[in-house]
């Protein structure tokens, strides 16, 4: 076990792997000093100040903190605060679908005056539309995560766009040839580690001539991207498509 009074010269992975092997003291020093970026997180999801004593959102968002510490892995090609941030915001944002579910969950901002809160079509309606700048904010934020892990496969989003299938047949085809990767660890795993396709493995896997593999190369690793990564807007874009 670490030595309480020395974890902050140690570096935040080491700390991390630490407290995925049961280390107790790591794990809540990390809880307890990383709140400033747990409630900036959050906030950036609600639009609004976070008080980490009273703020319901808050205490979703340190258990997401909580969970992103014991799943983390560095093999997944993004840092640890990087990941982090994302199941911090997507846990947050889920709680707030579910809330806004619930008939008594109803809460609008204090400058409405009671008329107004009376009216369940206005309700309704600054609800959808809180609703619609939440998506439209998350959907921003995984697309530049997206560019950031394209980087380290050395693609770009224009780049992506040009190279991108132009028949639908030929782009289902390789969202299949991205999922095998996907389902097959060996195949996972070198594509994590070596940033490119296993090409003669992957010949043996599935029904695509090695052409057509390379061909359209830079597409398959963009969609395995979307698919190992914590990705809720861009991985509806590919539901049921491929299976």
């Amino acid at each position: 076990m670490m030595v309480s009074k020395s974890l902050k010269d140690i570096p935040l992975e080491e700390m991390i792997l630490s407290a995925q092997q049961g280390d107790q003291t790591v794990q809540n020093y990390l809880l307890k000093t990383y709140q400033p970026f747990i409630a900036k997180c959050v906030s950036e999801v609600c639009k609004r100040y976070i008080d980490p004593k009273k703020d319901d959102e808050f205490s979703i968002g340190l258990s997401a903190f909580n969970e992103a510490i014991l799943s983390y892995s560095p093999e997944r090609g993004s840092s640890f605060l990087s990941f982090a941030k994302l199941v911090i915001k997507r846990k947050v944002i889920d709680y707030i679908r579910y809330v806004q579910k619930r008939p008594a969950a109803v809460s609008l901002d204090e400058t409405y005056d009671a008329e107004q809160m009376e009216n369940p079509t206005e309700i309704l309606a600054v609800k959808e539309q809180y609703q619609l700048e939440q998506d439209s904010w998350y959907r921003k934020q995984e697309i530049l995560d997206f560019k950031e892990k394209l980087k380290l496969y050395k693609m770009s989003l224009a780049e992506l766009t040009e190279v991108s299938p132009k028949h639908r047949d030929a782009r289902e085809s390789a969202i299949r040839t991205a999922r095998v990767l996907c389902e097959k660890p060996e195949l996972k795993e070198y594509v994590i580690a070596k940033r490119k396709l296993p090409i003669k493995e992957l010949v043996k896997n599935v029904d695509v001539s090695k052409k057509t593999l390379e061909r359209n190369r830079k597409y398959i690793l963009a969609i395995f991207i979307v698919l190992t990564e914590d990705y809720l807007y861009l991985k509806d874009y590919l539901k049921g498509v491929g299976q």
